[in-house]
């Protein structure tokens, strides 16, 4: 008798382990926990209040009589606050009440009132997975007494089954729940974006791509980034780097369109994980709009630049044959006006000079002026270009060059140019009666050329930016510029096969070095080599 009992229970046990593990639906769970209970319990009305992390009810099934039955968060709470559920949420552990008329544990609501109805009995038991409570379990029967130790025994039963099942139904709606915010944010993005393996080849297409991209979605997936021009093996190569060292890796491309033109596109390349796959995500934005007022300023800068150089040019003619033309002796005034006005002109010319270089550098045509110069000579020239302004910020100069310098073969006016930008803006920023260093030397068959200024410094992440044409960085109250210096001494620099960088931190000045290839040295020492202003 005894097994047939244990038999029968065992039965009922694996019955009940199946019914909860058939679905993974939170709410058919909630409706399958109460209902078992219930039902293998002979309960009249029972309720399961499911908790999150804060132990705070968040959702609950109620059945009275075989029906469901409606409730409100806050009843809920009041049960947790007051009732025997609370109890047993604060105790952690199980609670069988013979008599609710007896025991202080029990929520007396206006329907438990003696005077209105008999006493009842209730079991009260906590859903568990692992340490945490996720849930309390409640079966009444308006009998005192009707349930024994077999019910008792059989509800926990049920809220061990209970708890891992709501454990994992909750775990499954958070994950359907946040593939649904990720769906969502990826169809609704207004960026085109592209989900690929690390091979390119095209896994997902957001609306966006499809539209931009003019194909349908079924002929973009399964496409290769590099039939779309959007990217090469060697790209592809650099964002597997990138993303080695967790970085974001970011470059401008196109993307075609079948017959349709190219899109100009910028691309930002990172890695994602997709149900456990590591793939990459490509993010494009249309920047045809930009390449076109990026084209419309460079053809109008252009335009303007050699528009400035003809009239330029007759100034600096006539200023030469005025010079020429005024008497020995002149006035101090009127000659200090003279030079201030030559250096102006001059100044005016290296821009317009550096202005025009910038774009035909840019447009990759070869250097075709280069000759052997001694490099000593072009520095004190840059120094004579600076000298006025050094002298008028009362500033101290300081000359860092070895006496022996080897040859270059070079732009002569290009990097004379380079050079005068760099002095220009060390004086520019070094406060007065600061100092201002301007050094060189041979290493390594290269000339290593150097200026240093005592100003505010750069900031790291602008290193590399101030480099780049129209980038200016904004110091309240410091010098202004169209952020072009900087953009030609690289341009012209690179195109000499040489480099330049900036080591700099903030509040510790900046030191611009440029690094130019030797052709042959010089045999003997050189003189001239300059003095501290």
């Amino acid at each position: 008798m005894v097994v047939d009992q244990t038999k029968a229970s065992l039965s009922l046990l694996f019955d009940i382990s199946r019914e909860l593990t058939n679905t993974l639906d939170f709410h058919k769970v909630l409706d399958r926990v109460i209902l078992l209970a219930v039902t293998n319990t002979g309960a009249e009305r029972g309720t399961v209040i499911v908790l999150d992390q804060n132990q705070q009810p968040v959702n609950a099934a109620i059945v009275y009589e075989g029906s469901p039955h409606p409730y409100t968060v806050e009843q809920l709470r009041d049960i947790l606050e007051h009732g025997l559920a609370g109890w047993v949420l604060d105790k952690r552990e199980p609670a069988l009440i013979s008599d609710t008329s007896h025991d202080e544990r029990w929520l007396r609501r206006p329907a438990d009132m003696t005077d209105q109805s008999e006493a009842k009995s209730a079991i009260c038991v906590p859903l568990m997975t692992g340490d945490r409570i996720v849930g309390v379990l409640t079966m009444v029967h308006p009998t005192p007494g009707f349930f024994n130790s077999d019910n008792y025994a059989l509800a926990q039963a049920i809220a061990d089954m209970a708890g891992i099942a709501i454990h994992n139904a909750q775990l499954f709606e958070d994950l359907q729940l946040a593939h649904q915010r990720y769906r969502d944010l990826f169809e609704d993005s207004i960026d085109p974006i592209l989900l690929t393996n690390f091979d390119g080849i095209i896994l997902e297409a957001n609306r966006q791509a499809v539209q931009m991209s003019g194909f349908e979605d079924k002929i973009l997936t399964g496409r290769s980034v590099i039939d779309l021009q959007l990217a090469t093996p060697e790209i592809l190569e650099n964002c597997h780097k990138g993303l080695a060292e967790g970085k974001t890796t970011r470059f401008e491309s196109q993307l075609i369109r079948g017959a349709e033109k190219p899109i100009p596109v910028e691309v930002y390349v990172r890695g994602v994980m997709i149900e456990d796959n590591p793939s990459l995500q490509w993010i494009m934005q249309d920047i045809s709009q930009k390449k076109e007022l990026d084209s419309l300023r460079e053809d109008l800068t252009a335009m303007i630049y050699h528009d400035l150089r003809s009239p330029l040019s007759n100034i600096i003619s006539s200023l030469d044959i005025l010079s020429s033309m005024l008497p020995m002796e002149t006035s101090p005034t009127l000659n200090s006006v003279f030079q201030i006005t030559t250096r102006s002109a001059d100044r005016m010319q290296r821009l317009i000079s550096s202005l025009i270089d910038i774009n035909r550098l840019e447009t990759g045509q070869p250097i075709t002026t280069k000759k052997t110069v001694n490099i000593l000579e072009l520095a004190q020239e840059a120094i004579e270009a600076v000298k006025p302004s050094i002298e008028s910020k009362q500033q101290t100069f300081k000359w860092n060059f070895t006496q022996e310098m080897p040859i270059l073969f070079v732009d002569a006016d290009m990097i004379r140019r380079v050079l005068i930008n760099l002095l220009e803006n060390a004086v520019k920023f070094t406060p007065v009666n600061s100092v201002v260093e301007f050094g060189g030397k041979e290493e390594e068959e290269t000339v290593l050329l150097w200026v240093v200024d005592s100003g505010p410094g750069i900031p790291l992440q602008a290193h590399q930016t101030i480099f780049e044409k129209f980038t200016r960085l904004k110091a309240e109250g410091g010098p202004k510029g169209i952020g072009l210096g900087l953009a030609f001494c690289r341009l012209a620099v690179e195109a000499h096969g040489g480099k330049i960088w900036v080591e700099s931190e903030v509040g510790q000045g900046s030191k611009f070095i440029v690094r130019l290839p030797v052709t042959k040295p010089i045999t003997g020492p050189l003189s001239n080599t300059g003095s501290n202003s």
